[in-house]
């Protein structure tokens, strides 16, 4: 029986576990269908509104230049925020979609002194197809 319980108990936890991605994931809006998304064309513009104020200059947070297209490809001090090809598993997507256990890793920061807005669905979907597409 003390089998038994420890089976369903684990069996329950690993299905909430389950739950908790699966609702990660839920969060993410899907890609644009645009072709052809480019950092210089489409995806500077968001970075400069949403990102650029705490991740430029001599002291960017987390050590990350979102400036350049060389800056956000090359990540912070702890590594990439883009996977060329998989959005999904992109941290910026992540992040930016609020999608992330950690309230203090969503960007921007909620109630952040710049008063800086959650990007829409619609520029996370861009993003999205930016990074699928190979981020260039």
């Amino acid at each position: 029986m003390k089998t038994t319980c420890v089976i369903i108990v684990s069996l329950a936890a690993g299905l909430m576990a389950g739950t908790s991605v699966l609702a990660q994931d839920a969060k993410l809006p899907p890609a644009s269908d645009k072709p052809g998304v480019t950092y210089a064309a489409d995806i500077k513009a968001i970075f400069d509104t949403s990102c650029v104020k705490c991740h430029s200059g001599d002291k960017p947070k987390a050590h990350l230049h979102m400036d350049t297209l060389a800056g956000v490809l090359k990540g912070t001090k702890h590594g990439k925020i883009v996977t060329a090809g998989d959005s999904a598993n992109s941290l910026i997507v992540k992040s930016i979609a609020h999608a992330l256990p950690d309230r203090d890793s969503w960007m921007p920061p909620q109630h952040n002194k710049a008063g800086i807005k959650d990007l829409t669905p619609d520029q996370i979907g861009l993003i999205r197809a930016w990074i699928d597409q190979g981020a260039k």
